[in-house]
């Protein structure tokens, strides 16, 4: 690893843990840097998974109090995320460089439009749940969960607006505590995610512990700074530099 490639991840890291704090999207911005430092495209998603995980765990440790009352009751959904999660990071590792990189655009686009749309996916979710979830509605959600946490152990960009609007819809709570759900899932889902990355030997471990230890610094410093700018801002910064992105992997593949 080069000087630049250093300040280049380093970078990148500390601005995701502060973007993630806030708004989230930060992946987007550490895959693109793993892969300019020179990493082939599946070594820099694992990567990238391992070094925003460890960072984000302190957003579990905020909702510690609330996740103490009700851990129990998702349970299932945790399950659900488990098992969909291994059946993800498999797809991954089964992968060549070749065939995901050709994919790259398009897992790029996806997550860009979900980063976007995720606000209204969120409202209507949230619009659709006047009434008590019923059984059918909770089994709809463990499904949702599977599917979503598929996508996660592959990707994962746009992972947590998705199950924000998945939970909005079938759980019918306030926002405080379905978010301190997500985290539990998030974390079930990486969690998984890295154990099978880590055996399967596809993490560039030098470069993953530089872009965490930024991420780490990010969040907890960049936080403060982050909070001053609107959440809009902040959402439309990410937007544009996944469409931006989108262009790039598409027109250079």
């Amino acid at each position: 690893m080069s000087f630049l490639d250093f300040l280049l991840l380093a970078a990148a890291g500390f601005f995701s843990g502060a973007l993630n704090a806030v708004a989230g999207g930060g992946t987007f911005f550490t895959f693109a840097a793993l892969m300019a430092a020179g990493l082939p495209p599946i070594t820099a998603n694992a990567s990238s998974a391992v070094a925003l995980t460890v960072a984000s765990t302190a957003s579990a440790a905020a909702y510690r109090r609330e996740i103490a009352r009700f851990w129990r009751g998702a349970l299932w959904l945790t399950l659900a995320s488990g098992t969909g999660a291994l059946i993800g990071a498999l797809i991954l590792v089964a992968l060549s460089n070749q065939s995901f990189r050709a994919l790259v655009p398009y897992i790029m686009l996806f997550a860009t439009l979900v980063f976007a749309l995720g606000p209204r996916i969120a409202r209507f979710a949230g619009m659709e749940a006047a009434e008590l979830p019923t059984q059918r509605r909770r089994l709809a959600g463990l499904v949702s969960q599977f599917l979503i946490s598929v996508y996660g152990g592959f990707f994962g960009a746009g992972m947590g607006i998705l199950m924000l609007a998945s939970l909005s819809l079938t759980e019918n709570i306030d926002y405080h505590r379905i978010n301190a759900i997500k985290q539990i899932l998030a974390i079930a889902i990486q969690g998984v995610a890295i154990v099978v990355f880590i055996r399967g030997g596809i993490i560039d471990w030098p470069a993953a512990l530089t872009v965490m230890a930024a991420a780490i610094l990010g969040g907890y410093l960049g936080v403060g700074l982050a909070r001053r700018v609107p959440s809009q801002t902040m959402r439309a910064i990410v937007v544009a530099a996944g469409a931006a992105l989108t262009i790039y992997y598409f027109v250079s593949g």
